[in-house]
């Protein structure tokens, strides 16, 4: 829910004087009571304006990304440094995640939208490759061998897996019908 900057300096200014305002209907009390205390907070850190919303998004740097995440990993909590640099803790939470999942690569910044129609960026069928020396193109058969062979060995794992599946739910299958005879042979005794 979208708050006007009024509404929030009312609230924060009740808060000070250590009162609630009236919780909006769709709200429970607990998160608009945790709200204003963000609200208060952010406004102690950064000035009353930080609570306008302005609807321009900052654009961080990856470097900027890349400080925020070290503090955390360093273990301060995730909701103060979000606060103190004055981000939600969602945003920071994603970047951290990336971080850990790609490392450095993960907090750069990617281009948004569709790839440009570039002619240059065309591949025209009349481009030969260079040629390979005789290292090289050895090397390549190689690499190709090896690649037939370790897809030829996943195709046999996965088999293997689908066996083992198929053998497991035919041993549950006749465990439930022996357990299935077994108690219709104690309901006819």
């Amino acid at each position: 829910m979208r708050y006007s900057y009024e509404f929030k300096k009312k609230a924060i200014e009740l808060f000070y004087q250590g009162e609630w305002p009236e919780t909006p209907n769709g709200v429970s009390p607990h998160s608009f009571h945790a709200q204003i205390r963000y609200w208060a907070k952010q406004e102690e850190l950064h000035g009353p304006d930080i609570n306008k919303f302005y609807g321009v998004k900052k654009n961080w740097s990856t470097e900027d990304k890349y400080e925020l995440v070290c503090q955390v990993l360093a273990g301060e909590s995730l909701r103060s440094v979000a606060i103190v640099a004055g981000i939600n803790s969602g945003l920071l939470y994603q970047w951290v995640h990336k971080y850990k999942t790609l490392g450095y690569n993960g907090l750069i910044n990617k281009p948004k939208g569709r790839r440009p129609k570039d002619s240059d960026m065309k591949v025209t069928k009349n481009i030969s490759p260079r040629q390979l020396n005789e290292s090289e193109y050895e090397e390549l058969i190689c690499l190709r061998a090896e690649n037939a062979y370790i897809k030829a060995e996943n195709e046999v794992i996965k088999k293997e897996i689908a066996l083992r599946e198929e053998k497991e739910a035919a041993r549950l299958k006749a465990k439930k019908q022996r357990l299935s005879k077994h108690s219709e042979s104690k309901d006819i005794n």
